[in-house]
């Protein structure tokens, strides 16, 4: 059974000759353990996608399913989303959005001890985590003293911190050069491989994708071939 299975989806925002539609008809499937990329320019629907399979976003119509349960269906599906998305999805955003005044091991074990884990456990789990990322030595710094590369380790931590199925990366190295993005995305490439989960990465940059198991093309809300043509 894929671990995301996406039909018929569809984003409009506005109205009328106002309306803009951000995502038209897209239909596509993931699997445990599969990397997949979102590859497009700027304003191709890549985000909103993201967004939108990740309960963040409500779409406009169409049918999600996320591991085995059907999150949207036309509507609101009664899902508890806080829950849901706290329990199956981990998301790596553009700008890390680091706690500047915890270091990288407390902004790990606090989503840790938000959901439960005595305060002692969320912090041996920060480290174990950090420790896979290989920056555990940096396990006290703050944000500020951290570089690039390693703040966005420390949002990788947090992202697995609960050990979901499903990991959203959006543009996870736009802030980096190409020598950190390529490090990041290796990272993810582990992730998947590893520890099974599917992880669904947004990016506008074709360096970034090498080795993935699924590219999707995207331009005007649609998924295209890498000529342009939709399908």
């Amino acid at each position: 059974m894929p671990i995301v299975e996406v039909s018929g989806l569809n984003k409009t925002f506005g109205s009328g000759d106002l309306a803009v539609h951000a995502l038209r008809d897209i239909n596509f499937t993931v699997d445990a353990g599969e990397l997949v990329a979102l590859l497009g320019p700027s304003g191709s629907g890549k985000s909103t996608l993201l967004l939108c399979m990740s309960l963040i976003l409500a779409p406009s119509s169409g049918r999600v399913v996320m591991n085995g349960r059907t999150v949207y269906d036309g509507g609101a599906t009664g899902l508890d989303v806080r829950r849901f998305r706290r329990e199956n999805i981990g998301f790596i955003f553009q700008a890390n959005n680091l706690i500047p005044f915890l270091n990288a091991r407390e902004n790990i074990s606090l989503v840790l001890h938000l959901n439960g884990a005595a305060k002692r456990e969320a912090a041996r789990r920060a480290q174990e985590l950090l420790e896979y990322l290989e920056i555990g030595h940096r396990a006290e710094s703050m944000p500020a003293n951290l570089s690039g590369g390693e703040q966005q380790r420390v949002a990788i931590g947090r992202a697995l911190a609960n050990q979901p199925p499903l990991i959203f990366a959006d543009e996870p190295t736009a802030a980096l050069d190409t020598e950190r993005g390529t490090r990041v995305m290796g990272l993810l490439r582990k992730i998947a491989r590893e520890r099974n989960s599917a992880v669904i990465t947004v990016t506008h940059d074709h360096r970034m994708i090498e080795g993935f198991d699924s590219v999707y093309h995207m331009m005007d809300g649609r998924f295209v071939d890498p000529a342009g043509a939709a399908h």
